[in-house]
């Protein structure tokens, strides 16, 4: 069996699914699709089938058979298998119970931003506070439509997870702003890049005495 460490995200994601029901992968992606899933993973067609592979070959899985719908190529059903369950419980286990740095851009970018004019910044963090809103109102439709169809609130969490960590992230943008806008975060203009000099010809620095 591989270290739990080495379970991807979207091993997880197809773990989940099978211990569900014994599926195929591309109805897998079909399935993670309509949840929307494709938010948390990064998922597409032929990742999924070399991700399923890749548990098959370390025992997590197991082919149940072959099938064909009309025209459609041949489709490998797979099922989980007890060593299956066991890599899952395990790390979702690590993964509910330890913090890990996961190396966010906006926080490298928010760092650096010094680089850039005020005003540019300004621009800038208003266009993702608009992005942001935009998310936020899907992932609030989204919520009102599982609860419409009646699903259990502990298959959508993440959903509510996700609205909060948007509207503290547009807070603190929105604070940001009133900031920069009122002068209480002094922000210097960038220096200007330093002009170099191995390039220019020798004349230029100086004539010899």
């Amino acid at each position: 069996m591989p270290r739990i460490s080495d379970l991807t995200p979207l091993g997880v994601a197809s773990l989940a699914l099978l211990a569900e029901e014994p599926m195929h992968p591309y109805e897998m992606y079909q399935l993670l699709m309509a949840r929307h899933e494709d938010r948390l993973v990064k998922v597409r067609p032929g990742t999924l089938y070399h991700a399923v592979g890749r548990l098959e070959e370390n025992g997590l899985v197991e082919a149940t058979g072959t099938g064909r719908e009309g025209n459609r190529p041949e489709r490998t059903t797979y099922r989980i298998t007890d060593a299956g369950h066991q890599a899952l419980d395990a790390r979702l286990q690590a993964m509910l119970s330890t913090p890990v740095n996961e190396y966010p851009l906006f926080p490298h970018a928010i760092a650096e931003a010094h680089h850039l004019p005020a005003s540019v910044v300004k621009e800038l963090l208003e266009q993702r506070v608009e992005a942001l809103t935009a998310d936020l109102d899907f992932l609030v439709r989204a919520e009102a439509t599982v609860t419409a169809k009646g699903l259990a609130r502990k298959y959508w969490i993440d959903m509510t997870y996700q609205q909060a960590m948007r509207r503290t992230e547009i807070a603190w943008i929105r604070s940001l702003l009133e900031e920069l806008g009122n002068g209480h975060l002094p922000w210097d203009e960038p220096l200007p890049a330093p002009t170099d000099i191995s390039h220019k010809p020798k004349e230029s620095l100086g004539k010899r005495s």
